[in-house]
């Protein structure tokens, strides 16, 4: 027999995968223009001018072998230290080019991370509300995902419901800052209070407690907003990135993990790192995303045009009646369902062709997700159609 886990995944798309391919076909029945997709965190504002300059000159000054050929199954080692080389110059952290391990987006980095640290029965916490996959990757890594329910409207962390949830086989905590899909950024001050805590749980279990940074949207911050970076404040982290959103670049899947040089044992979780790229298959990242990666390091997108939409969409929504958690990063509103069931809201949404994303999958109930890496006329054009949504709540 074939693997029924696997069968049942690849028989249901994720409710966000769902939702766009729905408005694909609905696009086709009644053109694009009529149909208001916010579902997929797919950027729109195009990359860097000179990322296609830097790829040109990949591509017509470079040894083809050696462009196109294998890399290290790690990655090649100049990208790596590039990459370790800004990650020492712009947060001080301690890591070496033995530290990272090139891979396909975070997605990868994620998936190969869980499966280094982790045993069949092992725990692996986050913060609700947390990006669906989550529990997929930790499931292919024989762990058990626990969602910890954050404080009211503000999804900020709450550190009781977290001691409450550790356990003696809680083998790591994933956070997402700014998150997937609030948009909110954990401060420094709670980023020091789970590290403490974990410290705590970490004596008590006799093993490391690993904190893993789910990085794709570190650079998409707005007013000045800082994201501190975990390695500072906890020596058993790992970093898992992404140059998809910086870049605007998510068909190219590129991304790293980077392990603290200053973990403990981190010789050995580094070689379990590339023992579980190994074992997934995941070697060898493209090389010639590898090296545009090397080279774009640091560099963003106009992440301006992000916070403008924000502001539309916050202003627009709140003067309907709809109540936002505005974010602080990223680019998504996470906005309250005016009835309890987000389903159901959502569903009497597309009645009005938005599509917006129900929170029930990153296990918040009450809540839909809305994609703002949209066009701006889009935008603008949807105005009217969330405000009938709105009307037809107060008229029912």
């Amino acid at each position: 027999m074939i693997n029924a886990k696997y069968a049942g995944l690849g028989k249901v798309r994720s409710v966000i995968r769902e939702l766009f391919e729905y408005g694909n076909a609905r696009k086709a029945q009644i053109g694009a223009d009529k149909v208001f997709d916010f579902s997929l965190g797919n950027p729109n504002v195009p990359p860097p001018a000179e990322l296609n300059a830097e790829m040109l000159d990949l591509l017509n000054n470079t040894d083809a072998v050696t462009l196109h050929g294998y890399t290290s199954a790690q990655g090649a080692y100049n990208v790596r230290k590039a990459v370790s080389d800004y990650i020492i110059k712009s947060f001080g952290a301690s890591v070496d080019p033995d530290c990272i391990y090139m891979t396909c987006g975070a997605a990868a980095a994620l998936t190969i991370t869980l499966c280094a640290l982790c045993n069949e029965g092992d725990e692996v916490i986050t913060f609700v509300p947390y990006f669906p996959e989550y529990a997929v990757f930790a499931s292919q890594a024989g762990a058990k995902l626990v969602p910890v329910h954050t404080k009211d409207s503000t999804f900020r962390m709450d550190f009781q419901a977290l001691r409450g949830a550790l356990t003696k086989n809680t083998k790591a905590v994933i956070i997402n800052s700014p998150n997937n899909p609030a948009g909110i950024i954990y401060s420094e001050a709670e980023i020091r209070e789970l590290c403490a805590i974990l410290e705590e749980q970490s004596r008590k279990n006799g093993a490391p407690v690993y904190l893993i940074s789910d990085e794709p949207y570190r650079e998409l911050v707005y007013g000045g907003e800082h994201v501190p970076y975990v390695m500072n404040f906890y020596k058993n982290s790992i970093v898992c990135y992404s140059f998809s959103k910086s870049l605007s670049i998510p068909g190219e899947r590129i991304g790293y993990i980077a392990v603290n040089g200053e973990a403990e044992e981190r010789g050995e979780v580094y070689a379990a790192v590339c023992g579980a790229g190994r074992s997934l298959g995941y070697v060898c990242a493209p090389s010639l995303l590898q090296q545009l990666a090397a080279r774009m390091i640091g560099r963003t997108s106009d992440i301006s045009e992000y916070k403008t939409n924000r502001d539309i969409l916050c202003s627009a929504l709140e003067s309907f009646g709809f109540s936002v958690v505005k974010p602080q990063g990223a680019f998504y509103l996470f906005v309250k369902s005016p009835e309890e069931d987000a389903g159901a809201f959502a569903e009497r949404a597309k009645k009005y062709e938005l599509l917006l994303v129900p929170g029930d999958d990153f296990g918040c109930k009450g809540y839909v997700r809305i994609a703002y890496c949209v066009s701006r006329d889009m935008i603008e054009r949807s105005l009217p159609a969330f405000r009938a949504l709105a009307e037809s709540y107060k008229n029912s």
